[in-house]
């Protein structure tokens, strides 16, 4: 009997901690880099996995590159080889970083919380740090983050003659959008 208890106690303990980790297998990325030159270099990844730490506010995504669709296949060729994102070689990107003020969400209060994270993101085996603002809302106890950001290209070795002409903002903006289970 007391081995029963014992058992079922730590159990207990272990689900909870279990339930203060959230994931997702179906958050989006848009990627826009789009000029007032070309408005093609735009495209959306929708299986992005991600996951957020309830109690540290470890915060995580990553996604695979040549999952990003974009309505030129060109561009989509372009996007996927060597002198960009070489997705053959470094085939995901990340980004893996914390809530700043982890207190400020109240994960059992409906609501809209802003908040900062600031962590590492990583593209072609570059990592970097990157700080940006987010969005953290709870209705009834479901969890959704949302996040723009831009980053340079040339930080991350992309260079070349579709942004030195002015194609491909040498800056992008990364919209990331997840809804935790």
């Amino acid at each position: 009997m007391k081995k029963a208890i014992l058992f079922f106690s730590f159990a207990a303990i272990a689900m909870g901690a279990m339930a203060q980790k959230v994931t997702t297998t179906s958050g989006v990325v848009s990627f826009d880099a789009t000029t007032p030159k070309d408005a093609l270099p735009k495209a959306e990844n929708k299986t992005v996995i991600a996951s957020l730490d309830k109690t540290t506010g470890v915060l995580a995504f990553e996604a695979a590159v040549n999952n990003f669709a974009f309505s030129n296949p060109t561009i989509q060729d372009h996007f996927n080889g060597e002198k960009w994102m070489n997705s053959a070689s470094f085939p995901k990107f990340s980004f893996t970083g914390k809530i700043d003020k982890l207190n400020k969400v109240k994960f059992n209060k409906n609501g809209v919380y802003d908040v900062t994270v600031s962590g590492n993101l990583t593209i072609k085996g570059i990592s970097k740090p990157l700080t940006t603002k987010a969005k953290v809302t709870v209705t009834d106890g479901a969890v959704s983050a949302t996040s723009d950001f831009t980053f340079k290209l040339a930080d991350y070795g992309i260079t070349g003659g579709p942004i030195d002409g002015g194609k491909v903002a040498p800056e992008p903006k990364v919209s990331v959008a997840v809804s935790f289970n």
